[in-house]
């Protein structure tokens, strides 16, 4: 449906531009670049399809008009129960949500605990990541399937549906969609901070040990030390980016479930849908400024450089 307020239909447009192109981007360099095609750039290659159907709903809510319902049950009740509701819509921004909390727990195995990560995904390590992303899909879908039974089709129009513990099932939704990732996501960094402090301890002092191939092994060491802190300051910028896009909203939908006599007409709440539009297309511009492997991929496809590229740096960030 076409957005009414013209300012946050011009914004959520521009933002859902930016998305869609920004996240084809990161794809298409993922796919292209043979040293991208690690575990950890998976994940996020998922997270850049995610965000990139995300911000096309986007630009569909915000320029598409409102069908005529009147004359067409079946249509009214599609139109009701997935688009009005905005069930599409925050099923991607979900979603990403989770998919954001699977990429900061990959990274959390690889670093705190690099054996049980390496033993997890010796047999079929494919066949794994693809199924988390299957269980990622299904479980969004399942939180997000409430939101199908809050409006119904009612006199060519859509009408707020009144469920039997509607109020407790909201509170349950922010929960699980919001408090318990961020929580689960915060411990993950907190705790990958202080191993890579511990790592950066036992790097410094230890002795120049020369190994076959003409390298140190406290060089060795360090440059593995070096691809993780990267690729943790990058989530984390990740991570940091999602809460101030993501509080607001999730805040006013906690308040309004706990009582809190809500009008949609505010303009803090037209503000809270424009920032969680806003994190569809902040990732990729992210990638850019803080992620040395995408920025190296990027030279590789678009300046045509010849020198050969350090994949063992882009291996060292899936391998832990």
């Amino acid at each position: 449906m076409a957005e009414e307020v013209l300012p946050l239909r011009i914004y959520q447009t521009i933002v859902g531009i930016l998305g869609i192109l920004g996240n084809a981007l990161v794809c298409f360099v993922i796919w292209k670049v043979p040293a991208m095609r690690t575990r950890t750039n998976a994940f996020i290659f998922h997270q850049a399809v995610i965000d990139l159907i995300g911000a096309t709903m986007i630009v569909l809510k915000s320029e598409v008009p409102n069908p005529n319902i009147e004359e067409n049950k079946v249509l009214g009740w599609l139109f009701c129960h997935l688009w009005f509701s905005n069930l599409v819509l925050f099923y991607f921004f979900v979603l990403s949500t989770f998919n954001l909390l699977l990429l900061t727990m990959e990274r959390y195995f690889a670093i705190v605990h690099p054996f049980k990560y390496q033993a997890a995904f010796y047999t079929w390590p494919r066949l794994k990541v693809c199924m988390s992303f299957v269980l990622c899909w299904v479980f969004s879908g399942v939180l997000k399937f409430y939101n199908m039974l809050i409006f119904k089709a009612e006199g060519g129009k859509c009408t707020p549906n009144l469920i039997p513990g509607s109020k407790i099932i909201g509170v349950l939704t922010a929960i699980l969609q919001y408090i318990l990732p961020v929580a689960v996501m915060l411990f993950a960094y907190i705790r990958i901070s202080v191993e890579m402090k511990r790592g950066a301890a036992r790097v410094g002092p230890a002795p120049a040990q020369h190994i076959s191939g003409g390298a140190n092994a406290p060089d060795m060491a360090e440059s593995l030390l070096r691809a993780r802190r990267n690729t943790f300051k990058m989530l984390l910028i990740v991570f940091i980016t999602f809460l101030i896009c993501w509080t607001p909203n999730q805040i006013i939908f906690l308040m309004f479930n706990l009582g809190w006599n809500l009008q949609y007409n505010e303009w803090f709440y037209y503000l809270s849908i424009a920032m969680v539009a806003t994190n569809s297309c902040a990732n990729p511009t992210i990638y850019a400024f803080k992620y040395r492997q995408f920025r190296k991929g990027l030279r590789q496809i678009f300046c045509k450089q010849s020198g050969p590229t350090n994949e063992s740096s882009f291996q060292t960030v899936t391998t832990g």
